[in-house]
């Protein structure tokens, strides 16, 4: 019993350090939105879209490449905030690689 009950803190601990703030840059200056990201490192952002009326659009938002796994990395992107319209932040973007694609010399 004292395992399974172990085990059950241990899960939730983990679950924990994995929750991830969400919020709506629309309702925060640019500065706030950037402050916000600094210090928590990864957040979820979400708001409406302009050109397509009631489409909620969202994505995870961080501070630097630690925040990225293997395979991405930090890219800029903007959003819009409640003093902007395009507020510089990072996401993290997954990397193609074309294995195929190879450099053949060219013949002078």
């Amino acid at each position: 019993m004292k395992t399974v009950l172990l085990a059950a803190c241990l899960t939730l601990v983990a679950a924990e350090a994995q929750a991830i703030s969400r919020y709506d840059p629309t309702r925060m200056s640019c500065g706030r939105v950037q402050a916000t990201i600094a210090r928590q490192g990864a957040v979820i952002l979400r708001y409406q879209s302009k050109r397509v009326p009631g489409l909620p659009l969202y994505d995870r938002y961080v501070q630097s490449q630690q925040f990225c796994t293997m395979g991405e990395v930090r890219t800029r992107a903007y959003v819009p905030s409640a003093d902007a319209k395009s507020c510089p932040v990072y996401i993290c973007k997954r990397v193609e690689v074309d294995h195929f694609r190879r450099r053949i010399p060219r013949r002078h």
